[in-house]
């Protein structure tokens, strides 16, 4: 009896020291996994979404005015009457101001007289034509009747004769034809006087200072009484009489870098923020220099703005942002979340695991704030933000997700 109790004592023995055992292991496992989760570090992350991306840069400049100009004077003269003043709005083709041209008007004066003469001239020409075709009308009638009667009876009529009244034909004939030429002459004569005439009214004209535009006179040079010189003498330095600008419509002159060069496009409408008046206009990229400039390696480009009731002014600073590139429905993370070496860029993700892993990923376009994925991540993939140096490969971590809620953080409860 007792050597068959004996095998069954050891056996339960064993058991025992089995379940011991593994009740120590179980214990130790536990004590693992709550120091590692007691060790376990909270990591800030945001999901990958798809979004629209829109790729701009924000440009600053002054407005300046779409045209502006010395207007003055093609004529020298005194300032008889000017009608405007600073600030004064004025129309395409409105009197500015008038000169007086003292010698201009005698000289009209006398193109008048000139053109007087030349009509009498010609009124004498004509009466001369008429007497010379007179003349020899009735001396080629003599000469043509003596020469019929001398065919019809040879010696009727003195040879001397028949000379005489031939001679006389002729020199009829070439008074004729020497009064036609007179009148000719005269009629070119007062085809140059009427064009004489016609200068110095277009002269005349220009004593009379228009504006070239519509526009706001923004500085005025001379008063009444002031001598203008004309302004299309290269060699004298003219004074004007007044600055026009052009007010309903401005150019917005702005410095495009050369990285965001080819990716400008002409007609693009972008929005135009003026800070003094806590405003936003439309305006459109209308022109640009095609060149970069050797100092700031940035391209000269102007945008046209529209100012139909004049709120806005020539000077004036404003700010707007040029769309470059844009993409709709394209995988994006936060500017924060890449790290750049070289070309490559690669972001840390939180696995199913709970541990930190990284990705490299290749980027597409890139905002303010995103960038867009091409490769490397998936829709819903926890990105890890912040501060990146706080985690390791490997790490275990709690994921903390971070919403974006218009530009800013929040974490989700």
């Amino acid at each position: 009896m007792g050597v068959e109790r004996k095998p069954i004592l050891i056996s339960t023995a064993v058991l025992i020291v089995l379940f011991l055992l593994s009740m120590r292991l179980f214990t130790n496992k536990a004590k693992a996994s709550q120091a590692e989760a007691s060790t376990s570090r909270v990591a800030a992350v945001t999901l990958v979404r798809r979004a629209p991306i829109v790729q701009s840069v924000t440009l600053s400049g002054e407005f300046r005015p779409y045209q502006e100009v010395d207007v003055h004077a093609k004529v020298a003269g005194y300032i008889r009457q000017i009608y405007v003043d600073v600030g004064d709005k004025v129309r395409d083709g409105q009197v500015l101001a008038i000169l007086e041209v003292p010698e201009l008007n005698a000289e009209v004066k006398g193109a008048d007289a000139g053109i007087q003469r030349a009509r009498d001239a010609i009124q004498r020409a004509k009466s001369e034509v008429k007497r010379a075709e007179s003349a020899h009308a009735a001396d080629h009638a003599a000469y043509t009747r003596l020469k019929e009667a001398s065919t019809q009876r040879p010696g009727l009529i003195a040879e001397q004769e028949l000379d005489d009244a031939l001679a006389k034909d002729q020199v009829s004939e070439a008074q004729v034809t020497s009064a036609q030429s007179a009148l000719a002459e005269a009629q070119s004569q007062l085809n140059v006087t009427e064009a004489e005439r016609a200068r110095l009214a277009a002269m005349e004209a220009y004593a009379r200072i228009t504006a070239p535009f519509n526009g706001v006179i923004t500085k005025r040079y001379g008063d009444v009484g002031s001598l203008i010189q004309a302004g299309t003498a290269s060699n004298t330095q003219a004074m004007p009489v007044v600055r026009l600008a052009e007010w309903n419509r401005l150019r917005l002159v702005v410095p495009v870098p050369e990285s965001a060069v080819p990716l400008l496009r002409l007609g693009s409408v972008v929005d135009i923020r003026v800070p003094t008046l806590h405003r936003t206009f439309k305006g459109k990229v209308a022109r640009f220099a095609d060149a970069l400039s050797n100092e700031t390696r940035t391209m000269h480009t102007e945008i046209d703005v529209m100012n139909p009731d004049g709120t806005l002014m020539s000077g004036m600073y404003a700010e707007t942002d040029v769309v470059l590139q844009h993409e709709n429905n394209v995988l994006t993370v936060p500017v924060e979340a890449i790290e750049r070496i070289g070309d490559k860029a690669d972001v840390l993700v939180v696995g199913t695991s709970g541990r930190i892993q990284q990705r490299e990923v290749k980027l597409g376009i890139e905002s303010s704030d995103r960038v867009a994925i091409s490769s490397g991540l998936n829709d819903g993939d926890q990105v890890v933000i912040g501060n990146r140096s706080a985690f390791r490969v490997g790490d275990a971590v709690k994921a903390k997700v971070v919403h974006e809620v218009a530009g800013k953080q929040e974490a989700a409860l």
